[in-house]
């Protein structure tokens, strides 16, 4: 039950009326303007979007992995950028305080990001730091209470709104990942500086930056766990982030089939509806086989971690499969579509965009068979 007494399936429907009657009407202005409105932003807000996987104890909904998939598959058939907006406070954001934090942290500020009063970002990425993420280069050195924080992060999801970032940092000089601790860092900390946006391929909508922190002093209250476990935090939050974003995978696909499968039946080609062509069918079919395949690899990793299990792998494998699928079904999607796929108009080109950047974040589809490889090797096969 979610706090207000409904149901998880209630509340699954209010999700997919929020996504037909306000979301998807304003896919085109978001692309546009390259803004998410306020008032849709309110909608979510007051949906308790923000709040999907925190606590009911700090004002979350507290779901579990399985339900927050489910809602991920409903969100991923409208733009990307509408999930993006609450996604971080969901994730990235928030987890390392739930996993790590000491009650004053999780009690200061998971009912802040609870209900979306402010955004977060998770600041790990460098130039020389993104997919080897034990060559973090950002530096906290101990001064008198606090941290004197140095350092650039790159890419950052949501930096220009984010309050406050979960940043990992180098307290040793230990080798590797032994020597990289966690922070929570506000964004009016003195010596931080958020750089301009970037113009990116897709997802417009939703922005990525550049944090500069320069002598930023940290309070020592605000070390996420002890020394030398920021890694093992990013991981963590990774495992299930992964998770979050193969699932968002499957809902962007089953939107992409549903507008291929309803143009390919009102255009006529030959005499008769494109969906009677073999060739057509064909592709139909296989993006509809993958999805299956990539929703049912979803769900049973998401039961497994909430019965408890380590799913390193399955999360990662759910990630990459989804990730490569939807690219796959997009790029099918604009075929089917032909040249309408490859104008504005339909939105097609948009999704082609839009899916490319799902499989570089949260580790790039290499890093994923890296981990999968890894883990099954260390598991026996």
């Amino acid at each position: 039950m979610t706090p207000s007494g409904e149901t998880f399936d209630i509340f699954l429907e209010r999700v997919r009326n929020l996504v037909t009657d306000w979301l998807r009407p304003a896919e085109a202005q978001v692309e546009e303007q390259d803004e998410v409105p306020e008032h849709l932003v309110d909608r979510m807000r007051n949906l308790g979007l923000f709040g999907l996987s925190i606590p009911t104890e700090y004002g979350g909904l507290d779901f579990n992995m399985e339900q927050e998939a489910r809602i991920l598959f409903e969100m991923g058939r409208t733009s990307p950028s509408f999930r993006a907006t609450f996604g971080t406070n969901v994730g990235i954001g928030s987890q390392g305080i739930i996993l790590a934090g000491t009650d004053q942290q999780k009690a200061y500020w998971l009912p802040k990001i609870a209900c979306g009063e402010i955004l977060t970002s998770f600041a790990l990425t460098e130039a020389e730091a993104g997919s080897d993420p034990g060559n973090v280069q950002t530096r906290a050195v101990r001064e008198g209470d606090g941290y004197r924080l140095n350092g650039t992060k790159i890419y950052i999801t949501n930096a220009d709104k984010a309050e406050l970032f979960t940043v990992m940092a180098r307290t040793s000089d230990a080798p590797g990942a032994r020597g990289i601790s966690a922070f929570l860092v506000p964004r009016d900390l003195p010596g931080v500086r958020v750089g301009m946006p970037e113009k990116k391929m897709g997802q417009r909508g939703t922005a990525i930056a550049d944090i500069h922190f320069e002598d930023a002093l940290v309070p020592a209250a605000n070390l996420l766990g002890e020394e030398g476990q920021g890694f093992k935090i990013a991981m963590r939050i990774l495992d299930r982030s992964r998770l979050h974003i193969a699932a968002l995978c499957v809902g962007i696909s089953e939107r992409l089939i549903a507008d291929s499968v309803a143009h390919a039946a009102n255009r006529h080609q030959f005499g008769k509806p494109l969906a009677e062509h073999q060739m057509i069918q064909a592709m139909i079919a296989d993006c509809k086989t993958e999805t299956l395949a990539a929703r049912a690899l979803v769900l049973e990793t998401a039961r497994q971690r909430d019965a408890g299990t380590d799913v390193t792998l399955e999360s990662s494998a759910a990630k990459l499969f989804a990730s490569e699928m939807v690219g796959r079904v997009a790029d099918r999607a604009v075929q089917i579509y032909g040249g309408a796929g490859y104008v504005a108009g339909p939105g097609i080109e948009r999704f082609y965009r839009d899916v490319r950047p799902l499989r570089i974040y949260e580790g790039t589809s290499q890093i994923q068979q890296i981990v999968i490889a890894r883990e099954t090797v260390k598991r026996g096969g």
